[in-house]
């Protein structure tokens, strides 16, 4: 019998807070949805959700109640667009962002139940470098790390780079430049990042690109809207399709590294 397909799972982060990585989260998953892809957005910042505020939306449960068992996460999931769901995180509660490795275990399994329903799971992580990010990291098989202008912002992202690789033998990373004033300003963050990298690390940096900084986004962000609905002529909403199509064409995998992993039952299966 012919396995369903395998899914596509990002995981977005920075290392810092302040880079403007859930608003690449929401965005992109909104141009994936534009592009009849089927795609759930996951708030992992557990503590501090904010991807539900960002979009205006006022979920009624969200992941708490899937791991105390009283619902399932197709409950949770709300829809936020064209093709485009979020599973919300909880706000203000301090042990969710201390979960378990049985909880991390527990909540990564539970995908599982919706994977005939999408094409790509997004992840947006929480700042820093906390064991919480890094589970939710290394169980993703595409990370895009998310750079600004700001020397703490490669400081940062050099430092979870390290972490990852170090202690988890992680080795390729996607690395894309958000709010810049032209993509040489991009290119010229991406080769700070990749020359460290180069020198101390066994790593593989791929830039993807970057996302100007746009006016349009901040007004987005008042609004409670994607920049991609709310100016979708604009420099930014731009900029976003032309991320979501190189995601789009990132390769699927459909092995197991090694360890747990969303939708592992479906790497396993393969296609």
């Amino acid at each position: 019998m012919k396995q369903s397909h395998p899914v596509k799972v990002v995981a977005v982060t920075g290392g810092k807070g302040g880079v403007g990585k859930t608003n690449v989260s929401v965005n992109l998953a909104a141009a994936l949805g534009e592009m009849g892809r089927r795609t759930v957005l996951m708030d992992a910042d557990l503590g501090l959700a904010n991807v539900d505020v960002m979009l205006g939306l006022r979920p009624k449960q969200n992941i708490v109640d899937v791991l105390e068992g009283t619902c399932g996460l197709k409950d949770v999931m709300v829809e936020a667009g064209e093709n485009f769901y979020i599973v919300p995180a909880s706000s203000g509660t301090q042990e969710m962002t201390a979960l378990s490795v049985h909880q991390h275990a527990e909540l990564i399994h539970a995908f599982n139940d919706i994977a005939d329903e999408l094409d790509v799971l997004i992840v947006d992580t929480a700042a820093g470098i906390s064991e919480s990010v890094v589970s939710f990291i290394r169980a993703a098989q595409e990370v895009l790390v998310v750079v600004c202008d700001e020397p703490t912002s490669i400081t940062d992202a050099y430092a979870l780079i390290k972490l990852l690789n170090r202690d988890y033998r992680m080795t390729r990373f996607r690395v894309l430049a958000n709010m810049v004033r032209s993509d040489t300003e991009g290119r010229s963050m991406f080769s700070k990042l990749l020359t460290v990298t180069d020198r101390f690390l066994d790593v593989t940096l791929q830039y993807q690109g970057s996302i100007p900084y746009d006016e349009a986004v901040r007004k987005a962000v008042q609004k409670q809207t994607p920049v991609l609905k709310a100016f979708s002529t604009s420099k930014a909403a731009l900029a976003y399709r032309q991320l979501a199509n190189k995601v789009d064409e990132w390769p699927v995998s459909t092995t197991s590294r090694g360890h747990l992993e969303f939708f592992v039952e479906r790497l396993v299966q393969g296609v």
